[in-house]
């Protein structure tokens, strides 16, 4: 019997649109538009079962998914507000909250959440590891930040993620400006918060115009940490 993928599509996200696998976290494709994001989901699952199946070692929680049903469950629309919450051409973006998010995260989840994020921060490091300072502080043209920035940039938003459900622990002042540092410390910080979630159904946020939980959390975490390693990958192989 085909096992089911749902898609979560997010419209005009930085100009493009991202199509999330929503039971599947660390899953996802970019498009130029919702068609060419869906037409693109399909390999990119497969290779995010291969990256799964290479970090596990053995067996993981997909194997034998071998006939697959990709159906789109959910579409947002991305937009952007101003300080008094209005649709505004440019302001804070509000990026997409699908039903999915409503559901509470089972201990299950977690684990598996806790082992996709250190698989891509142990790819993150090993990337970064051999780089010489010169190379992490080199900021190309076109480029919004260093090597170094772009870590700055991982971790600190992975501390913003966190404070949406007012988990962060430590105030934004606080937070290590050094790379490496502040990586771990974040990390550190969301790997102890992540198992006391289970189950919660009481933790869905409203913050600055954009809803938050438990699920939004891990879903963006695990993306954002996989997106910007292919952001470096592409930066190191440019030389």
């Amino acid at each position: 019997m085909p096992t089911t993928i749902y898609i979560g599509l997010e419209n005009n996200i930085e100009g493009r649109s991202l199509a999330w696998a929503l039971d599947y976290p660390g899953c996802f494709a970019y498009g130029q538009d919702e068609g060419e994001a869906i037409v693109r989901f399909a390999p990119a699952f497969i290779a995010y079962a291969d990256w799964v199946g290479r970090h596990a070692g053995g067996p993981a929680w997909l194997d034998g998914l071998r006939e697959l049903d990709f159906r789109l469950a959910e579409v947002w629309n991305t937009y952007q507000i101003d300080e008094r919450y209005r649709v505004v051409p440019q302001g804070e973006e509000i990026n997409a909250w699908f039903r999915h998010d409503w559901q509470p995260l089972t201990a299950a989840e977690i684990e598996r959440g806790l082992l996709l994020l250190r698989w891509a921060r142990q790819d993150l490091l090993e990337l970064v590891g051999e780089l010489s300072p010169e190379k992490m502080a080199e900021k190309k043209d076109g480029e919004r930040w260093s090597i170094a920035g772009i870590l700055r940039h991982v971790a600190g938003a992975e501390w913003w993620y966190l404070d949406r459900l007012d988990l962060a622990g430590l105030p934004r002042a606080e937070v290590p400006d050094e790379p490496f540092e502040r990586l771990a410390v974040i990390r550190a910080r969301l790997e102890t918060a992540l198992p006391a979630l289970a189950g919660r159904d009481d933790l869905v946020r409203g913050k600055a115009g954009e809803f938050w939980s438990p699920r939004k959390l891990l879903r963006r975490a695990i993306w954002h940490e996989r997106d910007h390693w292919m952001h470096i990958s592409r930066l190191v192989l440019e030389g």
